[in-house]
């Protein structure tokens, strides 16, 4: 069913794609001067881009979106109407996209294909929504040419900046296999971030050349083009952090008190199960970080716990090692909910928070599936945690962990993006 979903989002895409480029070519550019100025704004949109976020996650490109966004919305050039349809436009953005992607590819990286196909179907339905209200004139006399004109723009780009998400969470659902309803959330919210700043430029850009002409296109992408640049540079400072934190988690399978990748494996399971729970992005953050440094307080032992199995320890020692644990993470600077969750994975369940739920369900299935003394597997591992939901482990956070590896386990896992 959701390989259904993304083909289909694919396919209508490149409809599209196909028809816009075939009517372009066989009917040339009308206005070609406009057209060559949003498309290299586009251009440069995608050439601003980084390939990848943190964790492989696409990076944004604010000025592309919103040059697109305008051209779509874009009735008049310094006072004159303008004829372009809604095939030209799809054309142009694909062209200019395409051009922009070109030295990324060279790269050996560039935009996904679900990323363009996005592009592609948000622009067509702000154009299809907006164009052919314009140039018959019916949106003219229904909303003038004043601030109501403004109020009709701002409402058309909610409901692209809408459907943008929820082919977004559409699209990451079936690629990840996480529940839908999170992921639209998330994309809701992001939204909520640079989406409004994408959609507030393009109806500004819009305005301002039917105003001003096409010098308004380079004045209003000044402050965008410089938003981008910090949100690339706030992404590095987040992709640093988050290595230097996993870094800092290595420290107790270098010394020998846990196993090798016992962290990372932590981290990324918890994740998954955080996603199948319904947990924000920033709740994942907190529960990824607070998984990496889950056994940081192992470090203040003589004698390092066999496998470094916390597991399996009486529930004072355990208790005890996850205090320490607390205090060395708030001594990194973590956030503060960060080291909550690190002190307090030993509780009772029904005393702990969601995320410290997780951390000791997710430790201990891989304490139990890791360690020698365990050799019964995942099924065995599963079995041991149900029996254990009375006080230690909530039936709940099991269960969701059973699904998440029914679905293909652990090397299917991927690790939550930073910030």
């Amino acid at each position: 069913m959701r390989g259904w979903a993304v083909w289909a989002v694919r396919g209508a895409a490149g409809l599209l794609t196909a028809a816009a480029l075939a009517h372009t070519l066989w009917n040339g550019l009308v206005e070609p001067g406009i057209a060559l100025a949003f498309g290299t704004l586009i251009t440069i949109g995608e050439l601003a881009r980084r390939d990848r976020g943190g964790a492989g996650r696409q990076q944004p490109a604010p000025l592309g979106s919103a040059g697109a966004l305008a051209y779509a919305l874009l009735g008049q050039n310094a006072g004159q109407t303008t004829h372009h349809g809604v095939l030209q436009i799809v054309a142009v953005v694909v062209a200019a996209a395409l051009v922009g992607i070109v030295p990324h590819i060279a790269r050996g990286g560039g935009p996904a294909l679900d990323h363009l196909a996005r592009r592609v179907l948000t622009v067509t339905f702000a154009a299809v929504c907006f164009q052919p209200l314009y140039n018959s004139g019916r949106l003219e006399d229904w909303v003038g040419q004043g601030p109501y004109l403004v109020l009709f723009l701002l409402f058309l780009l909610g409901l692209t900046a809408l459907c943008d998400a929820v082919l977004a969470a559409v699209l990451s659902g079936a690629r990840t296999g996480w529940p839908y309803g999170p992921l639209l959330r998330d994309e809701l919210r992001a939204q909520l971030g640079v989406g409004s700043a994408i959609c507030a430029t393009g109806v500004v850009m819009a305005l301002g050349v039917a105003v001003a002409g096409l010098w308004a296109v380079p004045v209003f992408s000044v402050p965008l083009l410089l938003t981008q640049m910090s949100f690339h540079r706030i992404t590095a400072i987040r992709t640093t952090y988050r290595q230097t934190i996993t870094s800092l988690a290595r420290a107790t399978e270098i010394a020998g008190y846990t196993r090798p990748g016992h962290a990372r494996r932590v981290a990324a399971l918890s994740c998954a199960v955080g996603r199948e729970l319904g947990l924000s992005e920033r709740e994942l953050t907190v529960l990824e970080y607070a998984a990496l440094m889950h056994d940081i307080g192992q470090l203040s032992l003589v004698d390092p716990v066999p496998d470094g199995a916390t597991a399996e320890l009486p529930a004072a020692e355990a208790r005890r090692i996850a205090g320490l644990g607390g205090e060395v993470a708030r001594q990194t600077g973590v956030p503060a909910e960060v080291a909550v969750v690190v002190e307090r994975q030993a509780d009772p369940y029904r005393e702990q928070p969601v995320a410290a739920r997780i951390v000791r369900t997710v430790n201990a299935y891989d304490d139990l599936v890791g360690g020698a003394r365990h050799p019964g597997g995942s099924l065995a591992a599963l079995e041991r945690l149900r029996l254990g939901t009375g006080h230690d482990y909530q039936p709940e956070v099991v269960e969701c962990l059973a699904r998440v590896l029914a679905r293909g386990g652990r090397a299917r896992v991927v690790p939550v993006p930073p910030g």
